[in-house]
Protein backbone atom coordinates (compact mmCIF):
# COMPACT_ATOMS: atom_id res chain seq x y z
CA UNK A 1 0.00 0.00 0.00
CA UNK A 2 1.45 3.42 -0.76
CA UNK A 3 1.88 6.50 1.68
CA UNK A 4 -0.39 8.17 -0.32
CA UNK A 5 -3.27 5.58 0.46
CA UNK A 6 -3.01 5.91 4.06
CA UNK A 7 -2.11 9.43 5.12
CA UNK A 8 -4.97 12.12 6.13
CA UNK A 9 -4.97 15.20 4.35
CA UNK A 10 -4.56 18.85 6.19
CA UNK A 11 -7.56 20.81 5.78
CA UNK A 12 -7.86 24.44 7.61
CA UNK A 13 -5.56 26.99 9.83
CA UNK A 14 -6.78 27.99 13.64
CA UNK A 15 -5.70 30.71 15.43
CA UNK A 16 -4.22 29.53 18.75
CA UNK A 17 -2.28 32.83 20.42
CA UNK A 18 -3.24 36.60 18.91
CA UNK A 19 0.02 38.06 18.17
CA UNK A 20 -1.42 41.28 19.94
CA UNK A 21 -1.06 39.47 23.57
CA UNK A 22 1.95 38.17 22.38
CA UNK A 23 3.31 42.37 22.03
CA UNK A 24 1.19 43.39 25.15
CA UNK A 25 3.30 40.41 27.28
CA UNK A 26 6.26 42.14 26.08
CA UNK A 27 5.32 46.14 26.80
CA UNK A 28 4.81 45.00 29.95
CA UNK A 29 8.11 43.37 30.67
CA UNK A 30 11.39 44.93 32.96
CA UNK A 31 14.37 46.17 31.56
CA UNK A 32 15.77 43.14 33.16
CA UNK A 33 13.79 40.69 31.31
CA UNK A 34 14.92 37.15 30.60
CA UNK A 35 16.99 37.81 26.75
CA UNK A 36 15.07 33.66 26.38
CA UNK A 37 11.68 35.16 27.06
CA UNK A 38 12.22 38.11 24.80
CA UNK A 39 13.58 36.22 22.03
CA UNK A 40 10.88 33.53 22.21
CA UNK A 41 8.08 36.62 22.21
CA UNK A 42 10.13 37.40 18.85
CA UNK A 43 9.96 34.19 17.57
CA UNK A 44 5.68 34.03 18.52
CA UNK A 45 5.75 37.13 16.57
CA UNK A 46 7.15 36.00 13.16
CA UNK A 47 5.78 32.66 13.25
CA UNK A 48 2.41 34.25 14.04
CA UNK A 49 -0.17 32.68 15.83
CA UNK A 50 -2.17 30.25 13.11
CA UNK A 51 -1.42 27.14 12.71
CA UNK A 52 -3.21 24.28 10.50
CA UNK A 53 -5.46 21.66 11.81
CA UNK A 54 -6.12 18.07 10.29
CA UNK A 55 -9.03 17.03 9.19
CA UNK A 56 -10.00 13.52 7.69
CA UNK A 57 -11.17 13.10 4.66
CA UNK A 58 -11.82 9.08 5.76
CA UNK A 59 -11.61 6.59 8.58
CA UNK A 60 -9.81 4.17 6.08
CA UNK A 61 -6.45 5.84 6.59
CA UNK A 62 -6.55 3.56 9.87
CA UNK A 63 -7.05 0.19 8.16
CA UNK A 64 -3.01 -1.04 8.13
CA UNK A 65 -2.72 -0.42 11.69
CA UNK A 66 -4.80 -3.60 12.55
CA UNK A 67 -1.75 -5.34 10.52
CA UNK A 68 0.84 -3.59 12.24
CA UNK A 69 -0.63 -3.64 15.87
CA UNK A 70 -2.99 -6.48 15.63
CA UNK A 71 -3.31 -6.11 19.74
CA UNK A 72 -4.32 -2.94 19.21
CA UNK A 73 -7.73 -3.49 17.49
CA UNK A 74 -10.21 -2.45 20.57
CA UNK A 75 -8.19 0.98 20.29
CA UNK A 76 -8.45 1.78 16.67
CA UNK A 77 -12.01 0.19 16.83
CA UNK A 78 -13.13 3.91 19.06
CA UNK A 79 -10.35 5.72 17.05
CA UNK A 80 -12.28 5.10 13.87
CA UNK A 81 -15.49 5.71 15.41
CA UNK A 82 -14.25 9.13 16.24
CA UNK A 83 -12.68 9.41 13.13
CA UNK A 84 -16.22 8.86 11.11
CA UNK A 85 -17.67 11.46 13.57
CA UNK A 86 -14.91 13.95 12.31
CA UNK A 87 -15.60 12.68 8.65
CA UNK A 88 -19.29 13.51 9.24
CA UNK A 89 -19.03 17.39 11.08
CA UNK A 90 -16.27 18.27 8.76
CA UNK A 91 -14.29 18.62 11.49
CA UNK A 92 -10.62 18.24 13.04
CA UNK A 93 -9.15 14.72 14.36
CA UNK A 94 -10.77 14.95 17.92
CA UNK A 95 -10.64 11.80 20.40
CA UNK A 96 -10.58 11.81 24.06
CA UNK A 97 -7.25 11.48 25.33
CA UNK A 98 -5.66 7.98 25.64
CA UNK A 99 -3.91 5.73 28.14
CA UNK A 100 -2.10 2.64 26.67
CA UNK A 101 -1.85 0.01 30.19
CA UNK A 102 0.30 -3.03 29.09
CA UNK A 103 3.88 -4.76 29.69
CA UNK A 104 6.82 -3.35 28.38
CA UNK A 105 8.10 -4.26 25.02
CA UNK A 106 4.12 -4.56 23.62
CA UNK A 107 4.55 -1.72 21.02
CA UNK A 108 2.41 0.74 22.59
CA UNK A 109 5.10 3.48 21.69
CA UNK A 110 5.64 2.22 18.29
CA UNK A 111 1.35 1.93 18.16
CA UNK A 112 1.39 5.74 18.69
CA UNK A 113 4.15 6.81 15.83
CA UNK A 114 2.03 4.73 13.56
CA UNK A 115 -1.09 6.49 14.78
CA UNK A 116 0.78 10.32 14.23
CA UNK A 117 1.91 8.74 10.53
CA UNK A 118 -1.21 7.75 10.01
CA UNK A 119 -3.21 11.25 10.96
CA UNK A 120 -0.42 13.21 9.17
CA UNK A 121 0.25 15.48 12.33
CA UNK A 122 3.04 16.35 14.20
CA UNK A 123 4.26 13.81 17.05
CA UNK A 124 5.89 15.06 20.15
CA UNK A 125 7.20 12.36 22.67
CA UNK A 126 7.53 13.02 26.08
CA UNK A 127 9.47 10.50 28.47
CA UNK A 128 7.41 11.04 31.42
CA UNK A 129 10.31 8.97 33.36
CA UNK A 130 12.59 11.79 33.18
CA UNK A 131 10.29 14.27 34.31
CA UNK A 132 11.17 15.40 37.96
CA UNK A 133 9.37 18.71 37.65
CA UNK A 134 5.74 19.63 36.45
CA UNK A 135 7.59 22.99 34.40
CA UNK A 136 8.85 20.14 31.89
CA UNK A 137 4.98 20.39 30.28
CA UNK A 138 3.96 23.69 31.36
CA UNK A 139 7.32 25.78 31.24
CA UNK A 140 8.90 27.81 34.45
CA UNK A 141 8.57 31.37 35.33
CA UNK A 142 10.83 33.49 33.84
CA UNK A 143 12.35 34.57 36.87
CA UNK A 144 14.47 31.66 37.55
CA UNK A 145 17.76 31.31 35.54
CA UNK A 146 17.78 28.85 32.34
CA UNK A 147 14.03 29.08 32.47
CA UNK A 148 12.48 27.84 29.41
CA UNK A 149 9.03 27.01 27.91
CA UNK A 150 7.55 24.00 28.21
CA UNK A 151 6.82 21.23 25.81
CA UNK A 152 3.52 22.31 24.89
CA UNK A 153 4.24 25.60 24.44
CA UNK A 154 6.97 24.72 22.20
CA UNK A 155 5.17 22.40 19.90
CA UNK A 156 2.77 24.84 19.82
CA UNK A 157 4.59 27.45 18.93
CA UNK A 158 7.68 26.33 16.88
CA UNK A 159 5.43 23.67 15.16
CA UNK A 160 3.34 23.16 12.06
CA UNK A 161 0.13 22.05 13.65
CA UNK A 162 -2.70 23.26 16.48
CA UNK A 163 -3.38 19.47 17.03
CA UNK A 164 -0.40 17.62 17.22
CA UNK A 165 0.14 13.94 18.45
CA UNK A 166 1.81 14.55 22.22
CA UNK A 167 2.62 11.03 23.79
CA UNK A 168 3.66 10.73 27.31
CA UNK A 169 5.49 7.94 27.76
CA UNK A 170 5.03 5.86 31.14
CA UNK A 171 3.31 8.23 32.98
CA UNK A 172 3.23 5.84 35.86
CA UNK A 173 6.62 6.62 36.31
CA UNK A 174 6.89 10.56 36.57
CA UNK A 175 8.59 11.56 39.58
CA UNK A 176 9.25 14.78 41.53
CA UNK A 177 7.38 16.33 45.07
CA UNK A 178 4.07 17.46 45.55
CA UNK A 179 5.23 21.16 44.94
CA UNK A 180 6.48 20.52 41.06
CA UNK A 181 3.67 17.37 40.18
CA UNK A 182 5.02 16.56 36.84
CA UNK A 183 1.90 15.83 35.62
CA UNK A 184 0.05 18.74 37.32
CA UNK A 185 -0.72 20.70 34.15
CA UNK A 186 -2.51 17.82 32.72
CA UNK A 187 -5.36 18.55 35.23
CA UNK A 188 -5.83 21.05 33.11
CA UNK A 189 -4.57 20.24 29.39
CA UNK A 190 -6.83 17.27 29.39
CA UNK A 191 -9.80 19.18 29.47
CA UNK A 192 -10.59 20.61 26.19
CA UNK A 193 -12.65 23.86 28.45
CA UNK A 194 -9.40 24.95 30.30
CA UNK A 195 -6.87 23.75 27.88
CA UNK A 196 -8.41 26.25 24.98
CA UNK A 197 -6.90 28.89 27.75
CA UNK A 198 -3.70 27.12 28.43
CA UNK A 199 -1.01 29.58 30.51
CA UNK A 200 2.48 28.27 30.41
CA UNK A 201 4.47 30.19 33.01
CA UNK A 202 7.22 30.98 31.11
CA UNK A 203 5.44 32.67 28.03
CA UNK A 204 2.58 33.99 30.05
CA UNK A 205 0.36 34.79 26.83
CA UNK A 206 -2.96 32.24 26.34
CA UNK A 207 -2.47 29.90 24.12
CA UNK A 208 -5.02 27.31 22.78
CA UNK A 209 -3.97 23.87 23.41
CA UNK A 210 -7.48 22.38 23.11
CA UNK A 211 -6.67 20.20 19.86
CA UNK A 212 -3.82 18.54 21.10
CA UNK A 213 -4.16 14.82 20.76
CA UNK A 214 -2.81 12.40 23.72
CA UNK A 215 -1.87 9.50 24.03
CA UNK A 216 -0.07 8.18 27.40
CA UNK A 217 1.90 4.92 28.05
CA UNK A 218 2.33 2.91 31.45
CA UNK A 219 2.84 -0.15 32.90
CA UNK A 220 0.33 0.09 36.30
CA UNK A 221 -2.35 2.71 36.28
CA UNK A 222 -1.87 2.36 40.24
CA UNK A 223 0.33 5.11 40.34
CA UNK A 224 -1.68 7.30 38.41
CA UNK A 225 -4.15 9.86 40.06
CA UNK A 226 -7.40 8.87 39.76
CA UNK A 227 -8.17 12.63 38.38
CA UNK A 228 -6.08 12.20 35.81
CA UNK A 229 -7.29 8.63 34.72
CA UNK A 230 -10.62 10.12 34.73
CA UNK A 231 -10.21 12.44 31.89
CA UNK A 232 -9.27 9.18 30.04
CA UNK A 233 -10.38 6.34 27.94
CA UNK A 234 -8.28 3.50 29.80
CA UNK A 235 -7.04 0.68 27.49
CA UNK A 236 -5.32 -2.65 28.46
CA UNK A 237 -3.27 -3.37 26.01
CA UNK A 238 -2.40 -7.23 26.08
CA UNK A 239 1.22 -9.09 24.53
CA UNK A 240 0.30 -9.99 21.15
CA UNK A 241 -0.80 -13.82 20.80
CA UNK A 242 1.10 -16.01 18.43
CA UNK A 243 -1.81 -15.31 15.10
CA UNK A 244 -1.59 -11.50 16.20
CA UNK A 245 3.04 -11.74 16.70
CA UNK A 246 3.06 -13.63 13.26
CA UNK A 247 0.58 -10.92 11.56
CA UNK A 248 3.11 -8.13 12.85
CA UNK A 249 6.23 -9.91 11.94
CA UNK A 250 5.06 -9.97 8.49
CA UNK A 251 4.10 -7.12 7.82
CA UNK A 252 7.40 -5.17 9.12
CA UNK A 253 9.63 -7.96 6.71
CA UNK A 254 7.48 -7.09 3.81
CA UNK A 255 7.42 -3.19 4.33
CA UNK A 256 11.31 -3.54 4.72
CA UNK A 257 11.40 -5.34 1.82
CA UNK A 258 9.65 -3.32 -0.08
CA UNK A 259 11.30 -0.40 0.48
CA UNK A 260 14.80 -1.41 -0.06
CA UNK A 261 16.34 -2.69 -3.05
CA UNK A 262 18.16 -5.53 -1.31
CA UNK A 263 16.88 -8.18 -3.25
CA UNK A 264 15.10 -10.15 -0.86
CA UNK A 265 12.19 -12.60 -1.58
CA UNK A 266 8.86 -10.50 -1.11
CA UNK A 267 7.66 -12.82 1.27
CA UNK A 268 9.54 -14.50 4.42
CA UNK A 269 9.73 -18.07 4.90
CA UNK A 270 7.39 -19.92 7.22
CA UNK A 271 10.18 -20.62 9.84
CA UNK A 272 11.74 -17.31 9.39
CA UNK A 273 8.60 -16.14 10.41
CA UNK A 274 8.01 -18.06 13.13
CA UNK A 275 11.15 -17.31 14.93
CA UNK A 276 10.73 -13.65 14.14
CA UNK A 277 7.03 -13.86 16.26
CA UNK A 278 8.73 -15.03 19.02
CA UNK A 279 10.76 -11.62 19.38
CA UNK A 280 8.85 -8.86 21.26
CA UNK A 281 7.13 -6.26 18.67
CA UNK A 282 9.13 -3.17 19.71
CA UNK A 283 12.57 -5.39 18.96
CA UNK A 284 11.31 -6.67 15.94
CA UNK A 285 12.74 -4.12 13.77
CA UNK A 286 16.36 -4.06 15.14
CA UNK A 287 16.33 -8.19 15.04
CA UNK A 288 15.33 -7.90 11.52
CA UNK A 289 17.46 -5.28 10.06
CA UNK A 290 20.52 -7.52 11.76
CA UNK A 291 18.88 -10.72 9.98
CA UNK A 292 19.09 -8.95 6.49
CA UNK A 293 22.84 -7.74 6.96
CA UNK A 294 23.70 -11.10 7.89
CA UNK A 295 22.08 -13.02 5.31
CA UNK A 296 24.14 -10.30 2.77
CA UNK A 297 27.13 -11.16 4.26
CA UNK A 298 26.76 -14.79 3.69
CA UNK A 299 26.08 -13.47 -0.06
CA UNK A 300 22.19 -14.69 0.40
CA UNK A 301 18.87 -12.90 -1.26
CA UNK A 302 16.98 -14.92 1.53
CA UNK A 303 16.57 -15.35 5.12
CA UNK A 304 17.43 -18.30 7.64
CA UNK A 305 16.37 -18.30 10.98
CA UNK A 306 19.96 -18.74 12.26
CA UNK A 307 19.96 -14.52 10.59
CA UNK A 308 17.96 -13.73 12.99
CA UNK A 309 20.16 -14.79 15.61
CA UNK A 310 22.42 -12.03 14.92
CA UNK A 311 20.11 -9.19 16.20
CA UNK A 312 18.95 -11.11 19.63
CA UNK A 313 22.66 -10.74 21.09
CA UNK A 314 21.87 -10.80 24.44
CA UNK A 315 23.75 -7.61 25.65
CA UNK A 316 27.02 -7.54 27.08
CA UNK A 317 27.63 -7.27 31.15
CA UNK A 318 28.87 -4.06 32.41
CA UNK A 319 32.79 -3.72 33.46
CA UNK A 320 33.76 -1.75 36.15
CA UNK A 321 33.48 -1.21 39.96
Amino acid sequence: MQQADIRIPLAECREIYDVGDVDRAMEAGSPSRNEALTAFYAKMKSLGGTRYVVKPSSFEGLRPLYARCPNFAPVLDDLKRSLALAVAGNEPVSFTPILLLGEPGIGKTHFARQLANVLGTGFEFVSMSSLTAGWILSGASSQWSHAKPGKVAQALVCGDYANPLMVLDEVDKAGGDARYDPMGALYGLLEQDTARQFRDEFVEVDIDASHIMWVSTANDERAIPEPILSRMNVYTVPRPDREQAGSIARTLYEELVAAHDWGFEPEPADEVLERLAEVPPRDMRKVLLAAFGNAKLAQRDHLLPADLDAGRASRPKKIGF
